[in-house]
């Protein structure tokens, strides 16, 4: 009889009403960040017995997005996707997604949208103000210095603005730095965050977010001068051009070779690991005699496909329920450098005093949250936008080279750009 009852418990145990319902979440964090991810997703999978989570690394951003299209048009989509910022448009339109706002209210699962950090949640709102996506790792750029080769140069703090540090970028090469300054992700740094802090249109249309006719309007004069600076520098090493993206830079800055590397807060992670000197960071330069604005986010949202049965949507919906809460926001914030998306988990952590033992992972909420967003710097919404930045990418890197000057390079970027924006219209009109 015992064996008997032991046999049916087990049936009972394996039979299908007790299987978890399984969420595929495609993902295109790499190294120190996928780790974290995945402490993420398992401190969800063990807070409950309904759900289980599973995330797969896809590669690259761009690699992702395209690897989520393809397994939609083949009817094998994923439950969730992690999509960089430069990807909202496409997603808007691609009728494949169901908005995430509209998600938790058909699923019934409640998350306090009013507690997100404003310019986190304006950046992923249609024009009526629907979140379309889950704010999920959003960052924004900022600038590291090697404090070791600082002091070498009699440099006594890190600089404010850009004319500061075109010349301290001379003064560590001259004292024995391999460069100066190195740079990541350049058109999202140089181009877009530039152009926001400085107060002047990417693109017509309030940077796109007006409608899908918007022309690139990023070659001006401000951002060209800028340019044409850096790339007088390039002679002295004062500014190196290490490759496109984060990692070339990171891996320059890190093994002590360069005094000043702007990128991403999304590397705080990393630098930790990695930097065998003193290090900090602080905000952005700005040119002299402005009052900078606020900056603009870069990271990636979570996007919900379409085609997934109810519970499956609902199962999706509690995941994205657990990452707003406090506990989730604070986990990933202090493992990885993201933004706590939450004015909530942003406010514990200042109250315990978690910025003063951790400084640097303060200054990119400081910087992004300085003044209101206006139509400049609310952020960039285009479609094709990934192309754009390929296009700019390939310009910039013809100026570094000396195969076109600052202006060519920018202008040729700007008519370039407006073709692929031209055609992206065509699609959805």
């Amino acid at each position: 009889m015992r064996a008997l009852s032991l046999s049916i418990l087990s049936l009972l145990i394996c039979s299908p009403a007790f299987a978890k319902t399984e969420v595929n979440f495609w993902h295109a964090m790499s190294g120190d960040l996928e780790k974290s991810l995945n402490e993420l997703v398992a401190g969800y999978n063990k807070s409950q017995d309904k759900v289980e989570i599973k995330p797969v690394f896809k590669g690259n951003y761009t690699e992702t997005l395209n690897a989520a299209i393809a397994a939609y048009r083949g009817n094998k989509a994923p439950h969730l996707v992690q999509v960089f910022e430069v990807g909202t448009q496409t997603m808007m339109n691609s009728q494949a997604i169901i908005p995430v706002q509209d998600l938790m209210e058909q699923s019934g699962v409640k998350i306090n949208w009013s507690d997100f950090v404003a310019p986190v949640l304006s950046y992923y709102q249609d024009k009526n103000g629907k979140l379309m996506s889950m704010p999920f790792n959003s960052s924004s750029p900022i600038m590291y210095f090697n404090k070791d080769l600082m002091k070498k140069a009699a440099i006594k703090a890190p600089p404010k603005t850009w004319q500061d540090l075109y010349k301290f970028s001379e003064q560590a090469v001259k004292a024995g730095a391999a460069c100066g300054t190195v740079i990541g992700w350049q058109p999202w740094v140089l181009v877009e965050n530039f152009s926001a802090i400085h107060d002047v249109p990417f693109a017509t249309l309030d940077n796109g977010y007006g409608g899908v006719n918007a022309e690139l309007k990023f070659n001006s004069p401000q951002v060209i001068k800028n340019i044409e600076t850096l790339q007088s520098m390039m002679k002295s090493k004062a500014f190196v051009y290490e490759g496109r993206r984060s990692d070339p830079g990171q891996i320059a800055f890190s093994a002590g070779r360069c005094a000043f590397f702007l990128d991403s807060s999304g590397d705080i992670s990393t630098m930790k690991a990695a930097n065998k000197f003193a290090w900090g960071a602080a905000p952005l330069p700005y040119n002299e005699g402005i009052k900078p604005r606020n900056s603009i986010i870069g990271g990636a949202t979570l996007w919900v496909f379409k085609g997934h049965p109810a519970e499956e949507n609902k199962a999706v919906a509690d995941f994205i329920r657990y990452l707003g809460q406090v506990p989730a926001q604070e986990q990933w914030h202090k493992a990885t450098g993201y933004l706590p998306i939450t004015n909530t988990a942003y406010k514990k952590l200042k109250k315990e005093g978690y910025y003063k033992t951790s400084p640097e992972q303060e200054v990119a909420i400081l910087q992004l949250m300085r003044g209101k967003p206006g139509p400049n710097t609310r952020g960039i919404r285009l479609g094709g936008f990934t192309q754009v930045r390929e296009i700019m990418d390939e310009e910039m890197e013809n100026i570094w080279a000396g195969k076109s000057s600052a202006r060519e390079g920018m202008d040729s970027a700007v008519e370039r750009g407006n073709r692929v924006l031209q055609q992206f219209a065509k699609t959805v009109q």
